[in-house]
């Protein structure tokens, strides 16, 4: 199961979620994102760095749990982890800045020069005490996929992650047909690290 997720989040570069925050006394502007692209035959990398604000809407204390409302109502529930301290500095109403930074770098292989796997990796900081809460968290998964389809004329490549998944993806630059074949595989590097603090509400 775990490794079917890593498969899943490896393999289509989802969408960014979002958390932010509005209630009827306080809107935080909404999400700055910042996007990079690099896209040659062989090698594709793309970095996105969101920075978004929001607002606490509630909060549990003993279980930890945050729950953050958007600039368009929309809501996620966390749990805070232990690398934010002084959580009990928090209460409902207060504001969080949140930065939020992920790359996907995709690199060919030939047959032979590499084998299908998948491996993960994660590091965390946390605020020193007495600080205002805050927390930095990332992590780095790598796959190598199998191609097992190539289809130049709706640009797409059909992917076979090691546990078997098969998932079909956009080729966004035709000349990566030029140099890519059935058999070929793809290294897939994703990290995502994300930082959290805490600037207590204007009353």
């Amino acid at each position: 199961m775990i490794d079917r997720m890593k498969d899943v989040r490896l393999l289509g570069f989802c969408a960014l979620a979002m958390f932010a925050c509005s209630s009827p006394t306080q809107t935080p502007p909404p999400p700055s994102v910042n996007t990079t692209d690099v896209n040659v035959p062989g090698h594709a990398t793309r970095e996105e760095v969101v920075t978004v604000s929001a607002v606490v809407e509630s909060i549990d204390q003993k279980t930890r749990m945050v729950t953050l409302r958007d600039s368009e109502g929309k809501t996620v529930t966390f749990r805070a982890d232990e690398a934010v301290r002084n959580l009990t500095q928090v209460s409902r109403g207060d504001r969080v800045d949140a930065t939020y930074y992920r790359s996907l770098v995709m690199d060919l292989h030939k047959k032979g020069q590499a084998t299908p796997s998948v491996s993960a990796a994660s590091a965390s900081g946390r605020a020193a005490a007495g600080e205002t809460p805050g927390a930095a968290g990332g992590q780095t998964i790598q796959m190598i996929a199998t191609i097992r389809a190539l289809d130049r004329k709706n640009q797409t490549a059909t992917l076979e992650s090691p546990s078997g998944e098969l998932t079909t993806v956009s080729v966004r630059n035709p000349a990566q047909f030029d140099v890519a074949e059935v058999g070929d595989l793809v290294e897939i590097n994703y990290t995502e690290a994300v930082a959290i603090s805490v600037e207590k509400s204007t009353p």
